[in-house]
């Protein structure tokens, strides 16, 4: 992917033979490595005006070489303002906005209608991405944000492929774009208010609490709906509740709260997270040009192994050849909550929920060591630990192109002194490699 000279980076006509591969860039570490691992395109929040401004890991400055690396090597990169700001936002937000704009980012992702209009006036040679939080969900809405200018759509999460195959066959001059992987809000496309309810939060100023994750207890005390009604006030979850339908949180277990919803266990609000490895032929007959991942707040291995993974079923696809399982196996390896295809082929209803607990849980292997240099002279990788390892251990040498698995012989501290064991969290280590890894590379270990 050559970058080009004109302002205008991306074509909204443009299609190409295989389709892009769209990585989340948390922090200037897990942009390069997004990129070394396969993506074509990454996007990286723009600070104080993104959904993600509590884990935000770019500054103004890095923010800026962050665009000048990724077009360095021949790729591309959205800058995220996706917040529905209030009036004290405003002036600041478009005073950011001719910031960002100088440095000629590839696409501005944003949600609000007010403030994407004067973008595309202040700056029309900038492509604008409509984010998810917009919610698109027919081609009606389409037909309109493409009469205004908006060059892609990323599209809802709740909509079926026939959905989508449909709206790129009333509408098909401009890009559609849809997540793959990663998690998935409760709410509408991220449009929740449980944050702000609970904790003053606001997930569409870009500082959810992930609320929706947490425990909860349902349980029925005697009494009347109604008094539990009349009884409810903003924000005050403290005061006492009638007797009815309560809810509580284990670690606030003093507040109760009303609800008045059926469930099918504890995790009620609970989603499953997005796998859809094995749905990208249909996304691309259905006029899907973009396959995105979700997760700028995850880890530097999630963002190399979802770009591996997704980057060699694309290959093959483009190819011709089958689906591989072993992509699907790999993402299995990531820390999930259990995986779903979505909405995709089917409303999936309980099937979509994980009722069993609110995080992440890794599965079969655990990452060992990121590796930050490599030396040809002795063979010798310097890690940055991050879990325990072990002489004689059978670790597993990720990098972009191979899994190499070795058995670990030799280890030793900064100062040559030989190891046994390294623990995660304390100073780097070197280990002799079975070969050259290249640039970017990890360690992982299978776990008992």
């Amino acid at each position: 992917m050559e970058e080009t000279t004109s302002p205008i980076r991306h074509s909204s006509s443009a299609r190409t033979r295989s389709p892009e591969l769209l990585l989340p860039a948390g922090d200037p570490e897990k942009l390069r490595v997004a990129l070394a691992f396969g993506a074509d395109a990454v996007y990286a929040g723009v600070p104080k005006y993104s959904l993600r401004t509590r884990e935000i890991g770019f500054r103004r400055e890095s923010l800026e070489e962050a665009v000048t690396y990724t077009h360095r090597q021949g790729k591309k990169i959205y800058l995220a303002m996706n917040i529905y700001a209030h009036n004290l936002k405003v002036d600041g937000f478009l005073n950011e906005l001719d910031r960002v704009a100088a440095w000629e980012p590839d696409g501005l992702i944003m949600s609000d209608p007010g403030l994407i209009a004067l973008a595309l006036k202040r700056h029309p040679h900038i492509p604008i991405h409509l984010s998810t939080q917009a919610n698109t969900t027919n081609w009606t809405t389409v037909h309109f944000w493409r009469d205004l200018g908006v060059r892609r759509i990323i599209l809802s999460r709740e909509l079926h492929l026939n959905e989508i195959a449909e709206i790129h066959q009333k509408v098909p001059d401009i890009e559609l774009e849809a997540f793959v992987h990663g998690a998935i809000c409760i709410a509408y496309s991220g449009r929740c208010l449980i944050s702000n309810y609970l904790n003053h939060r606001d997930a569409n100023q870009g500082t959810c609490t992930n609320s929706c994750r947490w425990e909860y207890k349902l349980a029925w005390e005697k009494g009347s709906i109604l008094e539990v009604e009349k009884s409810q006030s903003p924000y005050e979850t403290t005061i006492p509740i009638p007797d009815g339908f309560t809810l509580s949180e284990p670690k606030h277990h003093h507040e109760k709260m009303p609800i008045f919803e059926d469930t099918f266990g504890t995790y009620l609000m609970n989603s499953r997270d997005l796998c859809a490895i094995e749905l990208l032929p249909d996304l691309v007959k259905a006029g899907v040009v973009s396959f995105k991942v979700e997760g700028r707040t995850k880890s530097a291995w999630y963002a190399a192994m979802t770009a591996r993974s997704y980057r060699r079923a694309i290959d093959d696809m483009s190819a011709g050849q089958p689906f591989n399982p072993d992509h699907l196996r790999d993402l299995l390896t990531l820390s999930s909550r259990t995986y779903t295809t979505g909405f995709y082929t089917r409303n999936p209803r309980q099937y979509g929920e994980n009722f069993e607990d609110g995080y992440s849980a890794g599965f079969r292997y655990r990452v060992t060591g990121i590796l930050k240099s490599y030396d040809e002279s002795s063979s010798m990788g310097t890690f940055e630990v991050k879990n325990r390892m072990k002489t004689e251990s059978e670790l597993e040498l990720i990098t972009p192109r191979e899994t190499i698995p070795f058995t670990l012989r030799v280890m030793e501290n900064l100062k040559g002194e030989s190891l046994e064991t390294a623990h995660g969290g304390a100073e780097n280590v070197r280990i002799l490699l079975p070969q050259d890894p290249g640039d970017y590379a990890f360690l992982r270990q299978k776990t008992e």
